[in-house]
């Protein structure tokens, strides 16, 4: 299916409060260079109070074929469900209100959808990142030590993979194998494509389709955001059976082991059991030894790249990324998200933590 076919497209996005970063979305797709198809933009706003909505009525009025729906969920797969429910599209093409794209991204979408005849397409995951702590951010973000080594984070990779970014589809795939999964705050993205995979399914990247996220410019937001990425994954794991990737258990393994021998250490000292102090004590100065070195490899080859002014900061970007996701998967496993038949005031508070920020 090309664009020159006059194919009807559904872009998708949902957002909340999201003044900042909108109109650089908003102009992305206006300057879309299209081909033959035809284009619908469906924002789904999370009942935005920062005058979000007032940007996106400008633009409906003046540029673009847009229409906002309410998402009173506030939580970005009831607001994608949303939209795809109410478009025409016979492709559903989602975007972010973190990324910009390149003008060309609409076609080279269906181009690849067309000629892979996969069940989802996407491009790698491009940073554009200002300031200090964002570019470090920014350049850890495309570290394997600190992400895994998951194939979107790679710019030049091309072939099958377990996600990508955003993605595009064609409807009947969604309403094949079901949509957004709206049980999940997070994740939701990494849930679907598992259950295309799952499906005898299959999933593309392609260097062709190019944008850029912008990541966290601050490392409290990055923390919040990876805890959220690391609680959420256990619902995907606990619906599913099994991971997505092995990659996602390590964090939590390590710090699990961690803690285990910090309180492994506690008890020996209070027991005065001298020998299982020292072997503990051992132990995690040995496991924090090649944790420093590990980091700090990786930290130079990352300012080897991009500037040895972020050099000092890398190993704390990269522990930020690790001990945040770890934290959130190990409460994860403890504390299932509230549900009516699970009501406890500690779920509540954690659903709501993790919850509680903007659905991109």
């Amino acid at each position: 299916m090309l664009p020159s076919e006059n194919v009807q497209v559904s872009v998708i996005v949902a957002c909340r409060n999201e003044r900042k970063n909108i109109n650089n979305l908003l102009d992305s797709i206006c300057r879309q260079s299209l081909g033959g198809a035809k284009i619908e933009v469906l924002i789904a706003d999370g009942m935005s109070e920062d005058g979000t909505r007032q940007i996106l009525e400008l633009y409906r009025r003046i540029v673009l074929p847009l229409r906002v729906i309410d998402n009173p969920h506030k939580f970005v797969s009831a607001g994608l469900n949303a939209a795809i429910r109410a478009g025409q599209g016979e492709i559903i093409i989602r975007m972010d209100a973190h990324s910009e794209y390149a003008p060309d991204y609409i076609r080279r979408c269906l181009e690849v959808l067309n000629e892979t005849h996969a069940d989802n397409v996407g491009g790698p995951a491009l940073t554009r990142a200002d300031g200090y702590w964002g570019r470090a951010i920014a350049f850890a973000y495309h570290s394997r030590f600190a992400c895994g080594g998951a194939k979107f984070h790679d710019a030049e990779y091309e072939g099958y993979v377990d996600t990508v970014p955003y993605g595009c589809w064609r409807k009947t795939t969604l309403e094949r194998i079901g949509m957004f999964d709206e049980n999940l705050s997070r994740n939701q993205d990494d849930e679907l494509n598992l259950r295309i995979i799952s499906s005898g399914g299959k999933i593309w990247q392609s260097p062709k389709i190019v944008s850029w996220y912008r990541p966290r410019s601050r490392l409290t937001a990055l923390f919040r955001q990876y805890f959220q990425y690391g609680f959420w994954k256990v619902s995907v794991i606990r619906k599913h059976g099994k991971p997505a990737s092995w990659r996602h258990l390590i964090p939590g393994m390590c710090l699990l082991l961690g803690v285990g021998m910090l309180l492994g250490a506690l008890g020996a000292t209070l027991s005065g059991a001298a020998w299982w102090q020292s072997a503990f004590i051992t132990a995690i100065a040995g496991s924090a030894g090649l944790y420093f070195a590990a980091s700090t490899s990786a930290a130079f080859l990352v300012a080897r790249r991009n500037g040895w002014y972020f050099l000092p900061v890398l190993p704390i970007v990269f522990a930020t990324y690790h001990l945040s996701y770890g934290l959130g998967f190990l409460l994860g496993l403890k504390f299932r998200p509230t549900t009516v038949d699970r009501p406890s005031r500690m779920r509540q508070v954690l659903t709501a933590i993790t919850r509680k920020s903007n659905p991109t």
